[in-house]
């Protein structure tokens, strides 16, 4: 399950401002917020404790004493994992490569591992479902989600789903109207926020299309707009904010969305597999059988 610190930081951009000063200083310093009273934590956010309390329903807590032992039990795991990981987000400009290589592939696995903790896989079904039996399936999002739709395109047309990534708004807006029931629209954003894929998502509804969500933040417009959201996570690093960092949660929803469909059509799939194999083996180079490279160097030693 998605732990307590990863929705304050998702939930944080849609928080009323008093409920928002609350989340920072909790953010700022997990640890010692778990061991504040409600009285330090309201004051050091220009508060009151009846909206530190307030806070604390928000997240689906009775009140502060189920949060703080929230936080104490989650903050200890993290700094076990930092410490076995040696996870820092922050890359200096003279760190060496292999520094560089450890941080952003220690942030980009927090970000699968939490992804697929988010991952509500009865949606995930609902939406394998839909996509196996869909007539059309509409993909769009801008920017770095806008290659995670790419990717889902090229995934799914291999096993004869017939989907489309529209790079223009207009265009992807009149095929969103073109959709109906049992069609599906998949919006990608890891805002949620992305004005022209809200508006795809919209429109998609209007005709009855099953409309989906991939983003970070499961309040977002993009999120009211779906019938289904999908959460996923990002660790942010240095030179790398939280827009170019949400490809790899995003492609694992992408991979098991995939999978989800090539299981539902096994047999279907399993012969586009074999049709395009042939169909492009002849693009393939194959390894010289031993004798012929060998020949091949006595000539070229010759010919020297």
């Amino acid at each position: 399950m998605q732990g307590v610190i990863g929705r304050m930081r998702m939930e944080l951009p849609n928080l009323p401002d008093a409920l928002q000063r609350v989340a920072e200083q909790i953010l700022e310093d997990p640890a010692l917020a778990a061991q504040a009273s409600i009285v330090d934590l309201a004051e050091r956010a220009g508060t009151s404790t009846a909206t530190v309390t307030r806070f604390c329903r928000v997240l689906g807590f009775r009140g502060y004493a189920a949060l703080r032992v929230a936080i104490a039990t989650e903050s200890g795991r993290e700094a076990q994992a930092r410490w076995e990981t040696d996870i820092d987000r922050e890359i200096e400009p003279g760190d060496p490569m292999d520094r560089v290589l450890g941080v952003i592939a220690s942030a980009d696995a927090r970000a699968i591992q939490e992804t697929a903790a988010r991952l509500d896989l009865t949606q995930v079904a609902r939406v394998a479902d839909a996509i196996a039996g869909a007539q059309r399936v509409e993909l769009f999002g801008l920017g770095s989600s806008g290659t995670t739709a790419q990717e889902m395109q090229f995934r799914l047309e291999r096993i004869r789903v017939p989907c489309w990534h529209r790079l223009d708004a207009h265009k992807a807006l009149t095929n969103a109207a073109l959709l109906g029931p049992g069609d599906v629209a998949i919006g990608f954003s890891h805002s949620g926020r992305t004005r022209e894929v809200i508006e795809v998502l919209a429109e998609a509804a209007e005709q009855g299309a099953l409309t989906v969500a991939v983003t970070s933040f499961d309040k977002s417009p993009l999120a009211e707009a779906a019938d289904v959201v999908l959460t996923t996570a990002v660790h942010e690093t240095t030179f790398r904010l939280a827009a170019l960092s949400a490809l790899h949660g995003q492609l694992v929803a992408v991979d098991l969305i995939y999978v989800a469909v090539a299981q539902r059509t096994y047999a279907r799939t399993t012969e586009a597999f074999e049709v395009t194999a042939r169909a492009v083996e002849a693009h393939r180079l194959h390894d010289e059988p031993t004798s012929h490279r060998r020949r091949h160097a006595r000539r070229g030693d010759a010919a020297e």
